[in-house]
């Protein structure tokens, strides 16, 4: 589990309690938080990417998702349980970006660790998400690509990977960057422009030059990789002005952060 790793700086209630013989099969408190004394686990569930949408934020958390539903003694109030959730996090150092004055919610974040706690009487819920971008893992084939350049005379490259605010091409984008080649293999008469596009956030000059630099490590490793000729290539950068969604939302922005090919 990836939240292990940042386990020794978060977790926030001491030493781990005791399971209780009675947790629900397979589940397993939370290396975030250890659970309310005496408490029981009814349910979990964890994926590996899904989004969370938390109380008083705009956008919904994404990344890595660990759910842990608890069951306490009797004689513990929803408003009880709130104010330790609230008071341990504060005391951990994160952030309370919201604390319901009924204890019902407490929403707080440290780095890249967010945690929803949602109370009520006898019961709790502990939602951590350790906030990440989604890996593509599926990548269009030669063929696809061939069909959507000839139908619209472009297509995104999904699968060229790159990590925040860098223009390195990550080593998971080799599966997009073999197809392309594959594609260019295919037609020795096609010559594409590798188009970069970025999202809006931070200033407009970096965004160009940043697209600009995607573009052109593309197409490096396209003609040191593969040995596509450099005159069937050419790489450019729009930075923000052409998006496919709205750049309100983290979802948009992840479309509008893309590779493009388009023919020549």
């Amino acid at each position: 589990m990836r939240l292990l790793a940042a386990a020794a700086l978060c977790c926030v209630c001491g030493p781990a309690l005791a399971a209780d013989p009675k947790d629900a099969k397979n589940c397993t408190d939370s290396p975030v938080m250890s659970r309310f004394p005496g408490s029981r686990i009814e349910y979990c569930k964890e994926v590996n990417f899904d989004q969370v949408k938390m109380p008083k934020l705009k956008d919904p958390v994404e990344g890595h998702v660990k759910i842990v539903g608890y069951r306490v003694p009797k004689g513990h109030t929803q408003l009880e349980l709130g104010r330790n959730w609230g008071n341990a996090l504060r005391g951990a150092g994160y952030t309370l970006d919201y604390e319901a004055k009924d204890g019902r919610e407490v929403v707080a974040h440290k780095g890249p660790l967010w945690v929803y706690m949602l109370s009520a009487d006898e019961t709790y819920r502990q939602t951590i998400v350790e906030q990440k971008d989604m890996q593509q893992q599926v990548v269009a084939d030669a063929k696809a690509l061939e069909n959507s350049l000839a139908a619209t005379g472009h297509v995104t490259a999904n699968g060229i990977l790159f990590d925040t605010d860098r223009a390195d091409l990550k080593p998971e984008s080799k599966p997009a960057l073999d197809e392309i080649a594959k594609l260019l293999r295919s037609d020795s008469n096609l010559r594409i422009y590798v188009v970069g596009h970025t999202d809006n956030q931070g200033a407009l000059a970096h965004n160009v030059e940043l697209s600009k630099a995607r573009a052109a490590s593309v197409v490096k490793a396209l003609e040191t990789q593969y040995s596509i000729p450099n005159a069937r290539l050419a790489s450019y950068g729009d930075g923000p002005y052409a998006p496919v969604a709205s750049n309100d939302s983290e979802d948009g922005r992840a479309q509008n952060r893309r590779v493009e090919l388009v023919k020549q």
